[in-house]
Formats: structure tokens, C-alpha cells, sequence
């Protein structure tokens, strides 16, 4: 079959790509993104200013697509959210602190580490891996943060974004989050 007959076959097929979301539900996404991300971010500049913190980390961008964009979804509920950041800093940091001689060893098991604690506590959150990675291969800045990164920003960071889903998220009838605490 050629790759033109494929796609053909697969737009007719239920393995092709998930169905469009309403135009109303790509708005209150892009509103809860926006303002969750704002929030981390002035409230990171407001605190933190002048000083070598930051509320704000790449995989923070991950975990807004998924409590703004995919709210339903069982990687997204507060439980994952936080303890995926909050366990995946604490494995970063231990494996920054332990293999920082062989960087490619640190990186390796942050993350599998990470995925391997989440699962184990049940709070898979897949930017938990990146909040891992980045405690290894952040600057020096991060490193010399230690676990304080768990907290800042691993755990104020996700836990103003929550505050926010949980508001935005609950204004319009046809949202609800979360589906489930624990």
C-alpha cells in the first residue's frame, strides 16, 4: 500500500486522529494556559526578583496542556500534578547529587527513576519527567538550589497553576475539574 492509499484508508478509520474539541473548549484551554503560566510567572518575578530563583520551569509548559487542555484526563488530576513534580524533583536533585561526575548516567536515571516512582505512587504525570531531567541538566543556578528546587519551583510553581484550573476550569457548564482529588 502506498503512503497516499494509507492516509485515504486512515481518514476513514478510528485510528486516525482524536476528533476536533469545540471552538469554546480551545478558548477556555488557551484562557486557563494563559493565566495559569501568567500567574507563575508574576508571582516568580514579584517574590523572586534580584535573586537567583525562579517559579518558572520548561516542563511547566507540559503540565499546562494537560490541566488546561486535557482536564478529563487521569495524568492531569491534582494528585498527578503534584506529586509527579514534586517526587520527579526529589529523584533529579538525589541523582544530580549522586552521578553529577558521568552526566549521561544522572540524566538516564532521573528520569527512568522519576517513572518509576510515579507509577509506584500512582501520580504519573508526564512533566514529572521533565522537572526530573531538568534538575540534572539545569544551570549552576539550579544546582546549587539543591532541594530547595522541590520547592522552588517544583512545588509552588504547580500548585498556583492548580489554583488557577480549578478556577477557570469550573466556569463554564461543560468543564469540571478536578474529576478526582486522590
Amino acid at each position: 500500500m502506498n503512503i497516499s492509499a494509507y492516509f485515504k484508508k486512515m481518514r476513514g478509520s478510528t485510528h486516525g486522529s482524536p476528533p476536533r474539541v469545540s471552538n469554546t473548549e480551545i478558548i477556555w484551554s488557551w484562557i486557563g494556559a494563559f493565566l495559569g503560566i501568567a500567574a507563575v510567572a508574576w508571582a516568580g518575578h514579584f517574590f523572586f526578583e534580584g535573586t537567583d530563583l525562579s517559579l518558572m520551569i520548561g516542563s511547566f509548559g507540559a503540565s499546562a496542556v494537560l490541566i488546561y487542555g486535557a482536564i478529563r484526563s487521569p495524568l492531569a488530576q491534582p494528585r498527578n500534578l503534584l506529586g509527579g513534580h514534586i517526587l520527579s524533583a526529589i529523584v533529579g536533585v538525589t541523582c544530580w547529587k549522586i552521578f553529577q561526575h558521568y552526566p549521561w548516567l544522572a540524566e538516564a536515571m532521573a528520569v527512568a527513576i522519576a517513572i518509576a516512582v510515579m507509577h509506584i505512587t500512582r501520580t504519573l504525570h508526564p512533566p514529572g519527567g521533565a522537572t526530573s531531567l531538568i534538575a540534572v541538566i539545569g544551570s549552576e543556578q539550579i544546582h546549587r538550589l539543591g532541594y530547595l528546587y522541590v520547592l522552588i519551583p517544583a512545588t509552588i510553581g504547580p500548585m498556583i497553576m492548580l489554583l488557577v484550573a480549578i478556577l477557570v476550569n469550573n466556569i463554564p457548564e461543560s468543564r469540571r475539574y478536578p474529576e478526582n482529588w486522590l
